[in-house]
């Protein structure tokens, strides 16, 4: 048993410090045992718990959420310093001289009169930092753990900066009504399903880039609303006493276009 001091308010240090017991001999077995690699998955969910906080504007939701980020940050790091790559100064030192780097608006003699500007200087200079000397090259860097709508959203930005971009909407709509005719094709063929059906969603993402719409949140509103409508159907049919799994399309597609009356 480990007694650790009680305090009045526990600081960045204390987090450190508890990281580190729990790691170490004599800590927990759990902690002890996690890779950058099983551990995955926990520090997505906390990201994303935390941008739901966000979200919500709920500030001791966010309190929480973020503390659960640095945690999981502060857990990957102590995995690295056990293993002798890198300390917590090694990384911090590199994402300081990341960000004087691409501000020289900032900490240098480059001009930048608004955040346009800054997102075009801050481009230029990640590629220059990177060594990427193509768009083909930024498109490749775009991490692949990234949601595939947010991906494909970053990877139809690249191209549009280089000069590969519809004139306005319409060609958007035309390109996305040639991928369904071509889905239904592979539908009706039997063939291609999973390249097709990707297809279209990457069309649909240029659309929606047109109309200035996140892709990601386009779809989690979409998910909200049929969970909104099928609690109206499934409330509809319980209280009827009857059984839905046994209610015929039509029926139930009735009671559907109901829900959607309701909830306008």
């Amino acid at each position: 048993m480990i007694n650790y001091p009680e305090k009045a308010v526990y600081t960045y240090d204390d987090l450190v410090d508890i990281l580190r017991i729990l790691r170490a001999p004599g800590g927990c077995p759990w902690d002890r045992e996690q890779t950058h690699e099983s551990n995955r998955r926990n520090f997505l969910e906390e990201a994303y718990e935390a941008a739901e906080a966000f979200d919500l504007d709920d500030p001791e939701l966010m309190k929480e959420e973020l503390g659960d980020v640095l945690m999981q940050v502060l857990f990957n790091i102590h995995m690295e310093e056990e293993a002798g790559r890198f300390t917590t100064d090694d990384v911090t030192d590199h994402v300081v001289r990341k960000l004087i780097f691409r501000h020289p608006h900032v900490f240098s003699n480059a001009k930048a009169d608004d955040s346009e500007q800054v997102l075009v200087n801050w481009d230029k200079l990640k590629r220059q930092e990177k060594g990427q000397r193509t768009t083909a090259d930024a498109m490749d860097s775009v991490a692949r753990s990234l949601p595939a709508l947010w991906r494909a959203d970053k990877l139809q930005s690249k191209a549009a900066k280089a000069g590969f971009e519809f004139p306005d909407v319409s060609g958007a709509l035309d390109k996305l009504d040639e991928e369904t005719q071509e889905l239904r094709s592979a539908v009706q063929s039997g063939t291609n399903f999973e390249e097709e059906l990707g297809d279209v969603l990457f069309a649909a993402v240029k659309v929606g880039r047109f109309c200035g719409v996140d892709p990601e949140a386009a779809l989690t509103k979409t998910c909200e609303k049929f969970i909104a409508r099928f609690r109206k159907v499934e409330e509809a049919v319980n209280a009827r006493g009857e059984d839905m799994s046994a209610l015929p399309l039509d029926e139930l597609m009735a009671l559907w276009n109901d829900a959607k009356e309701q909830l306008r």
